[in-house]
């Protein structure tokens, strides 16, 4: 029985450290993976489907007898991982540098056109 509120508790901690790691709003689980799917590997978001699919069954006491506990223990602990391994200040770090790259390339490529143009009316 504890391992099945276990289950239920573990969920709850995922949709947290989605809304943490990746700042996705979802009350549940299959809510927040909609709004998380490209951000996320195919295989977690696939491990994350399996635990949003148990999800509404972990919620019914009946029914969460069915569940395959170890193996749903098994796509937490992958899940969990992967999002306590995202690193916020290199993802800020790493969109600034796009960002700034992005922008050198369209200045250079802007003075390249520039100096042609000038070179074609003869100014140069």
């Amino acid at each position: 029985m504890s391992e099945q509120i276990a289950v239920q508790d573990q969920i709850a901690e995922t949709i947290a450290l989605l809304r943490a790691k990746l700042g996705v709003r979802g009350k549940t689980l299959a809510a927040s993976l909609r709004r998380a799917r490209h951000r996320l590997p195919r295989r977690i978001h696939g491990q994350a489907m399996e635990l949003a699919k148990a999800e509404p069954l972990a919620n019914h006491p009946k029914l969460r007898l069915t569940l395959d506990t170890p193996k749903l223990v098994t796509a937490v602990q992958e899940v969990q991982a992967h999002l306590r391994a995202i690193d916020l200040a290199d993802r800020r770090k790493g969109w600034l540098l796009s960002m700034l790259g992005g922008l050198a390339f369209n200045i250079l490529v802007f003075a390249i056109l520039l100096l042609v143009f000038l070179r074609w009316q003869g100014v140069i």
